[in-house]
């Protein structure tokens, strides 16, 4: 028996990273799953994002856990294509009892007025009108079925202070704990809980990739900035993250809500 038995979970970004590891952990803890992505290039990232292909890894890790997992091709960016998410998950499954707001993108400037229009809208777009579009989306569904639920969005330590070389970045992470809050005050009465989280550097994708690596040996100061936690770690694994994730999404987690929570390594008391 799982702690999630009998529960759905809806997850943007599904296709890869912490999004596939999000959906195996819940899919290990019980749960079916519904994962979206995109398979094409976003112009303004420096390195590979989703590809075709890609859900269909998540698919076969999560049905390893003989869970159910639907890959929908979905851009965040489009109040249609989350709609669809939500209406798939719905006609597939007839709940949804979590929704993972996960999908997100990074790049990098030296400086705030050295951004492009083009770095900066997509930025914004996905990383914070995105979570805005999955939730609008979502939360009427979790609502309907009267029995809570748990949204958790994936911020980051820029979320929490201000990070040098990412302001457009640290823009949209910070945005998303205002909306994480008003959620949270809106749905308390329906038992529906709302928290972010907000990672140090994860091995995932988007940071073990041929871009980012080289960026900060080339930023030292900008770089040395952004790493170093306290604990002897560098990049934890995504696995850790998803372990918070599935606790969040649990009943032990039912009456947390409205919380920013470091999975920091103690990199937010340097």
């Amino acid at each position: 028996m799982g702690k999630l038995d009998g529960t759905v979970a809806v997850i943007t970004g599904g296709g890869r990273g912490q999004g596939r590891s999000h959906a195996v952990r819940l899919a290990s803890e019980g749960a079916d799953v519904v994962i979206c992505d995109i398979t094409e290039q976003v112009g303004s990232v420096p390195f590979a994002t989703g590809r075709p292909g890609d859900m269909e890894q998540t698919v076969a890790e999560v049905e390893k856990y003989d869970r159910r997992c639907v890959a929908v091709e979905a851009d965040v960016r489009s109040t249609a294509d989350m709609q669809r998410l939500a209406d798939t998950a719905m006609a597939e499954f007839g709940r949804i009892d979590f929704l993972l707001a996960n999908a997100g993108i990074l790049s990098l400037s030296d400086t705030t007025w050295e951004l492009t229009d083009e770095q900066w809208d997509d930025m914004i777009d996905i990383n914070l009108t995105g979570v805005f579009k999955a939730c609008r989306a979502v939360v009427p569904h979790i609502r309907a079925g009267g029995n809570g639920g748990s949204i958790i969005i994936t911020s980051s330590i820029a979320g929490l202070r201000g990070v040098a070389g990412c302001t457009h970045y640290t823009a949209a992470k910070h945005g998303i704990v205002g909306l994480m809050r008003t959620l949270a005050r809106e749905l308390a009465p329906e038992m529906i809980r709302v928290n972010t989280i907000h990672p140090t550097g994860v091995d995932s994708p988007m940071s073990n990739n041929d871009y980012f690596p080289k960026w900060l040996e080339e930023h030292e100061e900008l770089g040395n900035a952004m790493r170093f936690n306290l604990m002897p770690v560098n990049s934890m694994p995504m696995t850790d993250v998803s372990a918070v994730v599935a606790f969040l999404c649990s009943d032990e987690a039912k009456w947390i809500t409205g919380s920013t929570i470091p999975v920091d390594a103690g990199f937010m008391l340097k």
